[in-house]
């Protein structure tokens, strides 16, 4: 995806697949029947795991990085640094990683063996998931424990501490790059604009898992903190963006790909890119 003067690459780690009414689990066949393009056979979710790369500008960012290389469960993560690989991207390229908020599967590869990973870059995260996480110990929940991954971001987050940086609200990060909270799945859950000239795209992080949740603003995911907040964040996310041409994608996307929110005979449907 080419956003002016900058270029925004998936970069995957992994992927697991799900059936759709475990992480949604107040939904039903009916619930999915008009969404089957986002699901497999027999109602499964396939879903990538990883983050994106935004180069330009002189800088290389990561906006989220994957599980890391220790899962027990075959192919959730550890591919991550051979993705950048392709992109011809080492890990000392890295600038600046930015995580939309600090839950096992987008912080696994902030370090390994106890060093960081991307030994030149500044790590960035709002200030309330840095608190829930780091400061509150908050554990990471069943599904960390299942699939082999530390329950604790600090065990992940503790090497890297000295080049921690953290944002609050709304702000400017980098040039031609903003945050914005959206809250929910996490306390500081954030979205990730990317602007210049006149266009623009977003990475929405797990504030939206699946495309889907754009178009049925009352569904609960299983993973979300504050269900309700959850909700009214993914509902204003589509009210914002409907019909604004604006590129959306997530890290739990299909297949990672950006797509737009657009209204057709009264409809809100998904067109991916």
């Amino acid at each position: 995806m080419r956003v002016g003067n900058y270029e925004i690459n998936p970069v995957k780690d992994g992927e697991f697949t799900l059936p759709a009414r475990i992480f949604f689990p107040k939904t039903t066949e009916e619930d999915w029947a008009p969404h089957q393009r986002f699901l497999e056979g027999d109602g499964i979710m396939r879903c990538p795991i990883g983050g994106f790369a935004i180069t330009g500008e002189g800088r290389v960012v990561l906006v989220d990085v994957g599980a890391g290389p220790s899962s027990t469960w075959e192919n959730f993560g550890g591919r991550l640094l051979d993705s950048l690989g392709t992109l011809g991207i080492k890990p000392d390229d890295v600038t600046d990683v930015l995580f939309s908020h600090l839950h096992f599967d987008h912080i696994g590869w902030a370090s390994s063996e106890g060093r960081a990973v991307f030994a030149n870059a500044t790590y960035r995260c709002h200030a309330q998931d840095w608190d829930y996480f780091m400061t509150q110990n908050t554990h990471q929940g069943q599904m960390a424990e299942a699939v082999g991954l530390p329950v604790y971001a600090s065990e992940l987050l503790d090497p890297c501490n000295e080049r921690f940086q953290t944002w609050d609200g709304d702000a400017n990060v980098l040039p031609g790059i903003d945050v914005r909270h959206a809250p929910g799945h996490t306390p500081g859950s954030s979205i990730v604009v990317v602007s210049s000239g006149a266009e623009r795209a977003l990475l929405l992080g797990d504030a939206v898992h699946c495309p889907a949740e754009l178009l049925e603003s009352e569904w609960e995911m299983i993973g979300d903190v504050d269900v309700e907040l959850a909700k009214r964040t993914r509902e204003a996310l589509a009210k914002e963006f409907e019909g604004t041409d604006v590129p959306l994608a997530a890290p739990h996307f299909p297949d990672m790909q950006f797509g737009r929110l657009l209204r057709a005979d009264g409809r809100l449907s998904w067109v991916f890119d």
